[in-house]
């Protein structure tokens, strides 16, 4: 693990329209470690800011934006749920091949550090499909060589606008047991949390690969 003297960075971040991407950007917007931010999304953002650009994009067509895709480091928070993709295959294509789109024309492009968003319990040999899709896409990012690449593994989330239902169970669940002692390591965290995470990662000019999981994300980075 080796650190490198910090300057102000040029962040880009894909995945902005979710929860824990609209928490980064407005954390980056306001981190004074960051001199801009640039976000590529499938959607219009609805935010404007002096320090933000924004492009709205076909991640399928990275030949149409890769020119614009120049920065020190690419924060990936893109994914979906099986449910709003319409199907496993639907989910997969945005979880894992938008995402490494991203990070490889970002590689190509000259960026230097890749922040990657994933979960507890990664692992591509997984029986379950979540899981298994979030160890293939930390398998083949790993695999791309940036400089630096840390990868957050949070557990579930606590979400401002919770729309699935099966997360917002589950929440429940782990924040009951979490009130008796039970199972503090899986603590749902709010996504403001992850995003705080993400930019003080960004921000440290970090070389070599780290993993930063669990209820580690609530503390801060040395």
């Amino acid at each position: 693990m080796v650190y490198m003297e910090n300057h102000l960075k040029k962040a880009i971040v894909v995945g902005a329209t979710g929860a824990v991407g609209r928490d980064l950007v407005d954390v980056l917007l306001k981190d004074e470690r960051y001199s801009s931010v640039v976000t590529f999304t499938r959607r219009d953002i609805g935010i404007r800011h002096e320090k933000l650009t924004s492009y709205v994009v076909d991640f399928a067509q990275p030949e149409q934006w890769r020119e614009f895709m120049h920065g020190d480091v690419l924060f990936s928070a893109l994914g979906t749920s099986r449910k709003q993709a319409g199907s496993k295959e639907g989910q997969y294509r945005v979880d894992y091949e938008y995402q490494l789109t991203a990070a490889r024309t970002a590689k190509e492009q000259g960026v230097r550090q890749l922040v990657l968003v994933s979960s507890v319990g990664a692992d591509c040999n997984s029986k379950f499909f979540y899981l298994r899709l979030k160890g293939e896409i930390e398998r083949d990012a790993e695999a791309l060589g940036f400089d630096g690449l840390t990868i957050i593994q949070p557990p579930s989330l606590i979400r401002k606008k919770a729309k699935r239902l099966g997360e917002t169970l589950s929440v429940k669940v782990l924040q009951a047991a979490n009130s008796f002692g039970l199972l503090r390591g899986l603590a749902p965290m709010e996504t403001r949390v992850v995003a705080e995470c993400m930019a003080h990662a960004g921000a440290d000019s970090f070389q070599g690969l780290r993993r930063i999981t669990g209820q580690g994300i609530r503390r801060p980075i040395l």
